[in-house]
């Protein structure tokens, strides 16, 4: 098989998603341009409503991962960071991110524009090991960004208490304070309800656009979850709400029609974990025997409806919820999120990627394997991979390993 690296997309609204991501990176560098102040931060936490509310500047670094192995610079930052001494074994995110503001952004080299230097870095304290290293490493290689050190409780979403929201709160309090300090910016706490009700608004259309993948055929498939750009960097904005509600409308028109990813839709299928960032083309695979990713783990991450009534609390009840979903959540929620998927999507065989590269994620695949076959009767493939560092992956193992199991499930049809 000649490795497609990009995937095909049947939605006319993701193709139109290039033109977003660079406009916000455009808008990113313009910010530097104009002295408008640029915070990096981790994804999915109560800051980025904070920022938009503020006319600041968010960047994510994580996110930025993602775009090198896209555009094909992965390789070149890992060398730069395996020459540093760092391990090839550690999480790819952080490997790309070091070694990408310690070379090619040195050099003033990257797609898009590259990253503006921040000045700001929001320094989470929480989340998994390797996100908290990540802005370590930023702290150092930035010495005149101003940082916020952010604490907050991990406990996991059934475990949090009162008292973990109130501390939560007085957290999302001294991050506005610090703000308001290091710009000169104060906010507006009409403003930052009206960012609120946006973010709000964008995760209840991303909820609709995935209950739409339910449908028989299937409106749409794992290989276009790009479309979760905007709810990564543009929540709060008009931006994600009017280009969700694109995507919702063209998704339930699709879902009405009978209208499916491939002609003849056999085979449902979900897969666990992150995706290949680096060859999103992988997730089309089986449609050449009838099979479509219906659904996927990772998509679940990214709607967490908010108290708009509330709006400080509502963030902080944000930050609280969005660490467990990697750091804090048991093997047995896990297994219990993904049967639910399973059963709500009408899968007929799950693809658990064994991600070298997010161990906290792949935690527990064989007593959801079990759990799979034992309770739903679902047969599941374990595949060996990376969701960064192609070095960790092959391709003639996983099409010899994809194509034995489509036998079987089309066998069992």
């Amino acid at each position: 098989m000649e490795q497609p690296t990009k995937s095909k997309k049947r939605l006319a609204t993701a193709k139109e998603l290039s033109a977003i991501i660079i406009e916000y990176y455009r808008e990113c560098n313009q910010a530097r341009i104009e002295g408008r102040p640029v915070g990096w931060m981790p994804p999915m936490n109560g800051a980025i409503e904070i920022f938009y509310a503020m006319g600041l500047q968010p960047v994510f670094p994580e996110n930025w991962s993602p775009i090198c192995a896209a555009f094909g610079l992965t390789p070149e930052n890992f060398r730069v960071t395996e020459q540093m001494g760092y391990s090839q074994d550690l999480c790819g995110y952080l490997r790309n991110i070091n070694g990408y503001v310690h070379g090619l952004m040195k050099q003033g080299g990257g797609p898009l524009g590259g990253l503006p230097e921040p000045d700001i870095i929001i320094s989470p304290g929480a989340g998994c090991i390797p996100v908290m290293k990540i802005f370590h490493i930023l702290e150092e290689r930035f010495p005149d960004a101003k940082v916020f050190r952010a604490d907050l409780p991990q406990v996991a979403v059934e475990d949090i208490q009162e008292d973990h929201l109130r501390y939560a709160v007085d957290e999302i309090r001294r991050l506005i304070d610090f703000l308001a300090e290091t710009t000169g910016r104060r906010l507006d706490y009409d403003r930052l309800e009206e960012v609120v009700i946006l973010s709000d608004r964008a995760c209840e259309l991303w909820d609709e656009i995935m209950a739409f993948r339910k449908s028989i055929p299937t409106p749409f498939s794992a290989a276009e979850i790009g479309i979760m750009f905007v709810m990564v960097t543009r929540q709060g904005t008009r931006t994600a709400v009017d280009y969700l509600t694109r995507v919702r409308d063209e998704v339930r028109e699709r879902s009405r029609a009978g209208i499916g990813v491939i002609e003849n839709e056999r085979v449902r299928l979900f897969w666990d974990n992150i995706p290949p960032w680096f060859n999103m083309g992988l997730l089309n695979y089986f449609e050449g025997a009838g099979g479509v990713m219906v659904a996927e783990t990772y998509s679940a991450a990214w709607s967490l409806r908010l108290n708009v009534k509330n709006p400080i609390e509502a963030l902080a009840m944000k930050s609280l919820m969005s660490y467990p979903m990697v750091s804090c959540v048991s093997i047995k929620k896990r297994k219990e999120m993904v049967l639910r998927a399973c059963r709500d999507y009408h899968i007929d065989g799950a693809i658990l990627h064994s991600n070298k590269s997010c161990h906290p994620i792949t935690l527990g695949q064989m007593d959801i394997k079990r759990a799979l076959e034992n309770e739903l009767g679902i047969p599941s493939l374990v595949i060996d991979g990376d969701h960064m560092d192609e070095r960790n992956f092959s391709l003639a193992q996983f099409q010899t390993r994809a194509d034995a199991f489509m036998e079987m499930l089309l066998s069992k049809k």
